[in-house]
């Protein structure tokens, strides 16, 4: 650093790093604490949502247009209960998921995942497509 001051100072191209330079001097450093980013929540998130009724789905899709969770629903109590109102469920998250140019798929016969633009669902033989 002190070589490239001395050539700008030398050919008159002087700058804000030579004046922070001349301030603060050219050999000083900053020195982070890690431990201080120990325990920050990183930006995505799975979580796992159970759905009883048409109603419960509304903070699942709160979540899902925040952008940064992939959203594990249960959908056994709600199969159970209303097989209607399932349907009426599922087509609201298939709408929000094309909203928020995500994927859905059926892991199981019991749970549907969603995800964000960011990331899709590997489908094989096995996974079953929601869409």
């Amino acid at each position: 650093m002190a070589i490239i001051s001395k050539l700008r100072s030398k050919f008159g191209l002087g700058s804000k790093a030579d004046e922070f330079d001349d301030m603060y001097g050219e050999d000083e450093f900053v020195e982070i604490d890690p431990s201080r980013h120990v325990g920050k929540r990183s930006k995505i998130m799975v979580k796992s949502f159970v759905v009883q009724s048409f109603d419960d789905i509304k903070e699942t899709l709160d979540v899902l247009r925040e952008g940064y969770t992939i959203a594990l629903i249960n959908i056994r109590p709600l199969k159970d209960k209303d097989i209607v109102e399932l349907k009426r469920t599922i087509n609201k998250l298939k709408k929000t998921c094309d909203a928020i140019e995500g994927d859905i798929a059926g892991i199981s016969e019991d749970w549907i995942v969603v995800t964000p633009s960011f990331a899709r669902v590997h489908r094989d033989k096995v996974t079953e497509e929601v869409k």
